[in-house]
């Protein structure tokens, strides 16, 4: 028996120890490298969060390194059946969580409730879709916003409103930032690019898309337009983290089509809580997404329209985002511009991009894709080549800025 407590008691240390050895190496370039960050969380909070981890960790192997052991160890080998009908009971809850969680349907990581406003359908190919013909709801600190869709699925003003499929028109794909989350129709960004260039706007865009869903959903609706002047997709390094999910219809390596990867689901609660991203799965997201890019290029082109990824900052760039930018857009010379945004210019406890922020990527886009006089105050003096390298909006935050990357196609 004393032996047996010894044993035991060892094995709560070493558990400890392990504890704390793994708080001290878990330093914060180890975590930036395995734990991406989030577009709509400041990044002070992240690293607060992941701060406060290592100290609860570290804090939790000292405890059983110098408090708890013996006593555990104490309790645990006083009655082995005991002990060995506990592990069971806690190995059996296991299955029955396992078995009952299969009964219902498990969400993507970024799929939301079907009841949720504005509601989405399932989609064999996408994952999932705006409901059609319907307008919907929220109302968020006391500010109702409604959500209204076409037959198509694409956000309108109103219900009944019809996108003329013959008309010059500017078509946007992404996720909830396009979609314009918690923003009036005329706040959202396609709306206001609509209004300074004098073009249609189609809002195609569906909330919680990865950049591969924003493409298949362009690749299926790009045809259907006659005249498309632009195409514009949003992507932003601190959002390759959704691309590299994998519970979703997604394209892996060489655009392949894949359903959604099938996992014990308690594993992939516990994969979607720890967030924790190998180097490999990191190369892997970053190649996907430079191929999707190039064919979302290719795809606009082809239907003559002028491409360009909208890539939306908020305050500076971390280094590993500037990283991220080289290498999947600047190397491959992929056209795109990036708005620097005031960190205020957030929605209240939410994140979203607000009514300022949407204003100043409309005009980043207008700017950029410039074809129609009735915007032509914002293009560049007559002579000037190309585009200034930073331009302030007027907004009632002083210094945001743009810059332009040129294709060289």
């Amino acid at each position: 028996m004393q032996a047996m407590r010894w044993k035991t008691e060892g094995a709560i240390a070493l558990l400890g120890v392990a504890l704390i050895a793994g708080a001290i190496a878990a330093n914060q370039h180890w975590l930036d490298r395995h734990f991406l960050s989030d577009f709509f969380i400041a990044r002070e909070t992240f690293v607060r969060v992941e701060t406060n981890t290592r100290i609860a960790a570290a804090a939790i192997g000292l405890l059983l390194v110098f408090l708890v052991r013996r006593p555990l160890a104490r309790f645990l080998v006083r009655d082995p059946l005991r002990s060995l009908l506990l592990s069971c009971a806690i190995v059996a809850s296991f299955g029955a969580a396992e078995v009952v969680l299969r009964t219902k349907h498990l969400r993507a990581k970024e799929e939301v409730s079907a009841r949720k406003e504005p509601r989405r359908h399932l989609d064999a190919r996408l994952g999932w879709l705006f409901v059609p013909s319907r307008a919907g709801y929220q109302t968020i600190n006391g500010r109702r916003t409604e959500y209204a869709f076409d037959a198509n699925g694409y956000r309108v003003r109103r219900v009944g409103d019809v996108v003329d499929f013959d008309a010059p028109t500017i078509v946007f794909t992404g996720e909830s930032m396009m979609v314009g989350e918690k923003l009036h129709w005329d706040e959202t960004i396609p709306a206001q690019t609509a209004a300074l260039t004098g073009l249609q706007s189609a809002n195609i865009a569906v909330s919680g898309f990865a950049t591969d869903q924003a493409f298949l959903r362009l690749q299926r609706e790009l045809p259907r337009f006659r005249h498309p002047v632009a195409t514009v997709l949003l992507f932003t390094p601190s959002l390759l983290d959704r691309n590299l999910d994998d519970d979703r219809p997604h394209l892996g390596p060489h655009l392949a089509w894949q359903p959604a990867k099938q996992r014990w689901r308690l594993a992939a609660i516990a994969k979607r809580l720890l967030r924790y991203r190998s180097e490999e799965d990191v190369e892997r997201g970053i190649g996907v997404t430079r191929e999707v890019l190039r064919a979302f290029v290719a795809l606009s082109r082809a239907h003559g329209a002028e491409p360009l990824v909208l890539v939306p900052q908020f305050g500076e760039e971390e280094p590993r985002e500037r990283e991220w930018r080289r290498r999947i857009l600047d190397e491959p010379r992929f056209p795109y511009v990036q708005v620097k945004l005031d960190p205020a210019w957030r929605i209240y406890d939410d994140g979203h991009p607000d009514p300022r922020a949407a204003h100043a990527m409309a005009i980043a886009i207008a700017r950029r894709i410039a074809p129609h006089p009735a915007f032509g105050h914002l293009l560049p003096a007559s002579g000037e080549k190309g585009y200034p390298r930073r331009v302030c909006f007027v907004a009632p935050r002083p210094a945001c800025g743009e810059r332009v990357a040129r294709s060289a196609g």
